[in-house]
């Protein structure tokens, strides 16, 4: 294997891509929590934001994805398992700590029922796989869980692969998009599962929609695919709004809370796997420049999604009674912009005040411990992911 670097990850559209993704989700939690899903056309399409979770999946599989890619045709050196999981834990843990021990001591609604079963799940990301443990203003957090699933098994599946390089390496990309096609039956299994738990919120339900950024990570590395006529936005955008509409019909699932069949389900996760698969591919396949993802407002949110996710939705349950506002009864205009000013300027300081200095930690942390060449290589990837790669919401 060559000790050259791997190309670098950083890509500034994706960037501001995770930005709008943001806001997305919390423009979907608004809709939902002032009753404007309820609204025909609008609150279908509304509801479906919620498929900007399906982005954020992609993206992280794209960004931690690339280096064993890279690694794998020679490229350059994948990360060690201890390094990744140093910056990943550097990167998810310390901001989102604050937010739960800020829900759970301070927020009237959950400190009431915070016990020690709700304090454990919450502060090590277990919600979903113990009952009755998400609570008010971090429900959201069940995506987070599955986040971190995948960072765990990500060195699995790199070290179960590791035998495909080479010339081998062609096998990567059949073996992972025929996994992410078996895996889309996960709701037709029968899991058994303690009451109140759900086996279609576990990370092989959605591995599908990460295998949609780890595909891009392969395709990344061939130089067939670099600047495919197929991979422009002109093909590809429209193709990921086609999935998006489709998935607030019922063929995507009921509105509201409602269970899915399974069928529904499926059908749900085959869209989410299109729609993050198609957002992204002309960004890392075509470089194309694009305005509006590579400005400087769209960076910054960029920079500010993970605390624009640990956030909106502590400050969306503040926002109704401290305005004299009554949930589920309209004034989603109102709400929205409330929302979006009460929680950008607390984002911005998750980011600079907990964010950043983890991550810098990290890095000395890492540099120390690292050793000469490959440590500058491992660090160089490791960093661009973390600066890129967030949670989803």
């Amino acid at each position: 294997m060559s000790s050259q670097p791997t190309p670098r990850t950083f890509i500034p559209a994706l960037e501001g891509m995770r930005g709008l993704a943001a806001l997305g989700v919390l423009f979907t939690h608004v809709a939902f929590q002032t009753g404007a899903t309820r609204i025909p056309v609008f609150g279908p399409l509304a509801e479906r934001f919620d498929m900007a979770v399906a982005l954020f999946f992609a993206l992280s599989g794209f960004l931690l994805w690339a280096p064993h890619a890279a690694a794998a045709r020679g490229l350059g050196v994948a990360p060690s398992a201890g390094r990744y999981l140093l910056h990943r834990v550097a990167r998810v843990l310390p901001a989102y700590w604050v937010v739960v021990v800020f829900v759970l001591l301070l927020l009237p609604g959950a400190a009431h029922s915070a016990n020690l079963r709700v304090w454990i799940s919450n502060l090590f990301l277990l919600q979903v796989f113990v009952p009755l443990t998400l609570t008010d203003g971090l429900t959201q957090m069940w995506s987070l869980s599955v986040e971190v699933a995948f960072y765990l098994v990500l060195p699995l599946l790199a070290l179960a692969l590791v035998r495909l390089k080479g010339d081998a390496a062609r096998w990567r990309i059949p073996l992972i998009a025929g996994s992410a096609i078996v895996l889309l039956t996960w709701n037709f299994w029968p899991v058994p599962t303690p009451d109140a738990i759900h086996a279609d919120n576990w990370l092989p339900a959605y591995l599908p929609w990460f295998a949609a950024g780890m595909l891009l990570a392969e395709l990344a590395q061939l130089p067939s695919a670099q600047g495919a006529r197929w991979a422009s936005r002109s093909i590809m955008w429209p193709l990921a709004l086609v999935a998006f509409c489709l998935s607030a019909t019922p063929f995507g699932g009921p509105a509201g809370l409602e269970r899915a069949e399974p069928w529904q389900y499926a059908a749900k996760m085959a869209l989410g796997m299109v729609l993050g698969f198609a957002l992204i591919a002309p960004l890392v396949l075509r470089a194309e420049p694009h305005r509006m993802l590579d400005s400087r407002p769209a960076a910054t949110l960029g920079r500010w999604s993970y605390g624009i996710f640990l956030w909106h939705l502590v400050l969306l349950t503040v926002v109704f009674p401290v305005f004299g506002l009554v949930p589920f009864s309209g004034n989603f205009g109102y709400v929205l912009v409330l929302t979006t000013l009460l929680t950008l300027p607390l984002a911005a300081a998750s980011y600079g005040l907990v964010e950043e200095p983890a991550r810098l930690v990290a890095r000395r942390l890492d540099r120390r411990g690292g050793k000469a060449a490959t440590a500058t290589a491992a660090t160089a990837i490791t960093a661009g992911a973390c600066a890129q790669s967030e949670p989803p919401m």
